[in-house]
């Protein structure tokens, strides 16, 4: 009998050695493919996506700045009113510096620049002269011009 008893209660030696398999937690997708493995001897560990490092750190705050995307834009004269609307691919705080270096260097480039020049206009701030009336993905679709 005490033979028999020592012999249930040891554990069997598993010969198969464990795997583990790490799945990123998106919902009831993980859960249900998970499920699948298990009657293996693959044992999952679970992680997530938002990390506080990643809420926290610099490059993802500089992500939301709204001029580091690209798309339709509106440029306002702070004198007279009238505007410029563009499309660009490039983020529109590149075509602001773009309008602000033709304005500077009297260059003839732009459009806007050059109604700033005409009418002896002042530029300010890409904040108080510059909309975002939509953004886009990277690419150019046309420009419009109204001044």
């Amino acid at each position: 009998m005490n033979k028999f008893n020592n012999t249930k209660n040891k554990p069997k030696q598993d010969t198969q050695r464990t795997k583990w398999a790490k799945f990123t937690y998106t919902g009831k997708e993980t859960k249900f493919i998970t499920k699948l493995f298990k009657n293996t001897n693959v044992k999952i560990a679970f992680t997530i996506d938002n990390k506080i490092e990643r809420l926290l750190s610099t490059q993802y705050s500089r992500n939301h700045n709204k001029y580091d995307k690209c798309g339709i834009y509106q440029v306002n004269c702070p004198t007279c009113n009238k505007k410029y609307i563009g499309q660009k691919g490039r983020p529109f705080h590149v075509r602001f510096q773009e309008h602000f270096r033709d304005y500077n260097y009297v260059n003839n480039k732009s459009k806007f620049a050059l109604h700033l020049l005409e009418n002896e206009h002042s530029i300010g701030p890409v904040a108080n002269i510059m909309d975002i009336a939509h953004t886009t993905n990277k690419g150019r679709i046309g420009k419009i011009l109204h001044l």
